[in-house]
């Protein structure tokens, strides 16, 4: 769904959205990192002045809900050094593979996330990009690119590629964060009341020659399990029902004081693990709740806030979506209470409440 406006409305840490169960923050991780110390600043805001919960988002965000006093979270924030510049902080939308440089891919792309974030927020112009527009870096796994960001670099064997919404468009690129850079200002200049180059008419007008070419598979499910790394050591990759992590939870992660990655797919990864801490790790984290069995059908249902947070809901949905668990189906499932259709995969099936049930609202093939 398509929805122009004059001003952008998405959330950040200072400039806040009034949701129905309070005001909501939304806290950008370029790459979805975060230290163990950064999670538990989060943790700690999030049971004084909020809903006791973090949500992950399907952008690799943290939101909390329900807060009360946004000042002083958005303090917190800031001291944390999560957010670094308070004219950009919502437009520092960079997803990248998660596991690159620990497991597999043709290139180590995490100090291209570094080098792009410092680049967004070192241009004045880029302040007016807006909070829905977001850059993609896929070290060749293709797990990211699939996921339809605005502008990429996809890693093949023979050099980079740039992307548009998640496609390919063939064109090499050599310097990553001057291209994605480029291409983000052009589409200021161009872009009228629109926040999504999905919304362009014409790539054309974005990039001479940029035609929309074959679109990468979305990926539906994130690493989960005990994920050996190239150096020895190991990365548990914990998913989270439905993207909600009490804080208590919060803090029992943070406590292992490993480097820390939220994924797209509302998961954790925990890294950089010697065995016996990961073991020790797994034997503690299950019992709470994160889910560390990839056949679990946690894996295949997410759902949008839905009541009482969302004033357009017309249904529980994340409760109607707990109890709907089916382990038997391949099909991935993710519940909403309007046609909005917030957060909703591009692989599955988009269910909709009507206020007497649910009815497919979209229904596309799963992929990966």
């Amino acid at each position: 769904m398509v929805r122009s406006r004059d001003t952008d409305a998405c959330p950040g840490a200072l400039q806040v959205h009034q949701a129905a169960d309070g005001a909501l923050v939304r806290v950008r991780l370029p790459g979805g990192v975060l230290t163990a110390a950064q999670l538990a600043t989060l943790a700690r805001v999030a049971t004084g002045f909020g809903s006791a919960t973090l949500e992950l988002t399907s952008r690799g965000n943290v939101q909390l809900r329900g807060v009360t006093d946004v000042a002083t979270v958005a303090e917190a924030i800031a001291k944390a050094d999560l957010l670094p510049s308070p004219t950009h902080e919502r437009v520092r939308n960079i997803v990248a593979s998660p596991l690159s440089g620990r497991v597999g891919g043709n290139t180590d792309i995490r100090g291209w996330v570094d080098e792009l974030d410092a680049a967004i927020c070192a241009e004045p112009r880029l302040a007016d990009l807006g909070g829905r527009f977001w850059f993609s870096l896929d070290d060749g796994r293709a797990d990211v690119s699939g996921l339809a960001a605005d502008v990429g670099v996809h890693v093949f064997d023979d050099g980079c590629v740039l992307t548009l919404a998640g496609r390919d468009t063939g064109i090499p690129v050599s310097d990553i964060t001057a291209t994605l850079v480029r291409v983000a200002l052009r589409f200021i200049e161009i872009r009228g009341k629109h926040w999504r180059i999905t919304e362009l008419a014409d790539f054309g007008d974005l990039l001479p020659g940029a035609q929309p070419g074959a679109a990468f598979p979305p990926v539906a499910t994130p690493p989960v399990g005990w994920i050996p790394q190239d150096d020895g050591r190991v990365t548990l990759g914990a998913a989270v029902p439905l993207g909600v992590l009490p804080a208590r939870v919060a803090d029992y992660v943070a406590a292992i004081e490993a480097p820390l990655v939220i994924t797209p797919w509302r998961s954790l990864l925990i890294c950089d693990l010697d065995e016996a801490v990961a073991d020790a790790a797994l034997r503690v984290l299950a019992p709470l709740g994160l889910v560390f069995d990839e056949t679990s059908p946690w894996l295949r249902v997410s759902a949008c806030t839905g009541r009482p947070g969302c004033a357009h809901s017309v249904a529980d949905v994340r409760a109607d979506a707990a109890d709907a668990l089916d382990a038997d189906t391949a099909v991935h499932r993710h519940f909403v209470g309007c046609e909005r259709a917030c957060g909703s995969p591009l692989s599955g099936e988009v269910l909709v409440a009507t206020g007497a049930g649910y009815r497919a609202l979209r229904n596309n093939d799963v992929l990966g």
